[in-house]
């Protein structure tokens, strides 16, 4: 059995009811085998990235996971598929977004995984719901607290709803 590890985990949602997508999901990791959900930031109403689309409703939850960083992002993967996730344009709007942002203090670059989330110290959208969480975590590849991090990035486009 693997022992318990910290891993923060970043929600986004922009199309359907959002608010109640990102919350069942939420409630879906908690009934995980493996997973458990520690705390939940605000949700955030931010601006998308990318091409026209809706806003997008963020948010970010630190789970303690009994499963390896891969396993963890095939259970991710799989609930974003079950709310009717479909991988098509990059940065295109999407009913569910789940992505892993740290997973403890490691650092993984491979094909399928990145940790930490190689985009996340430029994203207000990310930074902002987990340093109400998580202000402390060292982002291990920059040796910065989220903290510091968030006060790098321009937040004017994150709402708190």
């Amino acid at each position: 059995m693997l022992h318990s590890q910290p891993s923060a985990i970043a929600l986004g949602s922009n199309l359907g009811d959002s608010r109640a997508i990102l919350e069942a999901a939420i409630v879906m990791l908690a009934k995980t085998p493996g997973i458990t959900v520690t705390s939940q930031s605000s949700w955030y109403r931010t601006a998308p990235v990318g091409p026209p689309q809706p806003d997008y409703l963020n948010g970010c939850v630190i789970l303690e996971v009994q499963l390896t960083p891969h396993d963890l992002l095939q259970t991710l993967l799989s609930i974003e598929k079950q709310f009717g996730r479909e991988r098509g344009e990059s940065w295109g709007p999407r009913t569910l977004d789940l992505d892993i942002l740290l997973f403890d203090n490691l650092i993984i670059n491979t094909p399928t995984l990145k940790i930490p989330h190689p985009r996340m110290s430029e994203r207000a959208f990310v930074l902002v719901p987990l340093a109400e969480i998580a202000p402390d975590w060292i982002e291990p590849t920059s040796g910065c607290a989220i903290a510091q991090l968030v006060q790098r990035v321009d937040c004017s486009g994150v709402h708190p709803v």
